[in-house]
């Protein structure tokens, strides 16, 4: 991953140690203090939600004690690979778009963050200025040309 996916999931760790848990504790205490635990929907929805957290916590700890931070600014970008941003355009539209490859814990279609697994990713994957890639999406099988290959630094908003 990169450092704006590693910023991004300790951003996300920190807010449910610091104020998703202790939230969570407080909404438990409320539902209790309601009375009789086995008819108290809003004592199991604060449980559910706290059992949530607690495996979210944890998955995010594990995903950060096996991280491996890749800097895309040192690699090359002359074919496309992880990191690098790519224009293209559809052949048939002529409509261009630019996608930067990351991981899976970074992606964020919206903003152009595509994961390295995603089809599109795929198929851009190796790939040089000039060439021609099929591929296939929701609307079917669509024609791009590789317009531009560069490396541009993603910053976290946290």
């Amino acid at each position: 991953m990169t450092n704006y996916g590693y910023e991004k999931i300790v951003a996300e760790l920190k807010n449910l140690k610091e104020v998703e848990r202790p939230r969570i504790v407080v909404e438990i205490d409320v539902a209790r203090s309601h009375g009789d635990l086995k008819e108290n929907a809003e004592y199991h929805a604060a449980r559910e939600k706290q059992a949530f957290i607690e495996a979210r916590i944890n998955e995010l700890g594990l995903m950060l004690a096996n991280a491996q931070i890749i800097n895309p600014a040192t690699l090359s970008h002359d074919k496309v690979s992880f990191g690098s941003s790519v224009k293209i355009v559809n052949l048939d539209t002529d409509k261009e778009f630019i996608y930067t490859l990351v991981g899976s814990m970074e992606s964020n279609p919206s903003k152009g963050l595509i994961s390295v697994s995603s089809p599109i990713a795929k198929a851009l994957m190796g790939k040089a200025v000039g060439d021609e890639v099929s591929i296939v999406l929701p609307n079917g099988e669509n024609e791009f040309e590789i317009l531009e290959i560069f490396y541009k630094d993603i910053i976290f908003e946290g």
